[in-house]
């Protein structure tokens, strides 16, 4: 359903059926896993004007990979690794499939 480098591959799907007959396939709860103890690739220190989808392409060479240091910093939106609050702080950047 969604492709290897997605967030959501390998999440399985369920099905209701709504009272009119129809069915609908919706995936379950995705949970961030525990990335305490996973290898970094590298630390960015966060600059005033960063985007993450800009430091995930510089150090995963794909920008729509962001999800992965929102994982690997346990962020449940992108905009709270980059925030102008957060300059300074540093994001740890994990192996590009997850290490």
């Amino acid at each position: 359903m969604f492709p290897v480098t997605s967030r959501y591959y390998g999440i399985a799907t369920a099905t209701f059926v709504t009272a009119d007959g129809r069915t609908v396939t919706y995936l379950l709860r995705r949970f961030v896993p525990d990335r305490t103890n996973a290898v970094a690739l590298a630390e960015h220190v966060v600059v005033q004007g960063d985007r993450l989808d800009n430091v995930t392409a510089r150090y995963l060479g794909d920008p729509e990979q962001f999800w992965r240091l929102c994982d690997a910093n346990n962020a449940m939106q992108p905009e709270e690794l980059t925030a102008d609050s957060r300059i300074g702080r540093i994001v740890r950047v994990p192996l590009p499939q997850g290490g």
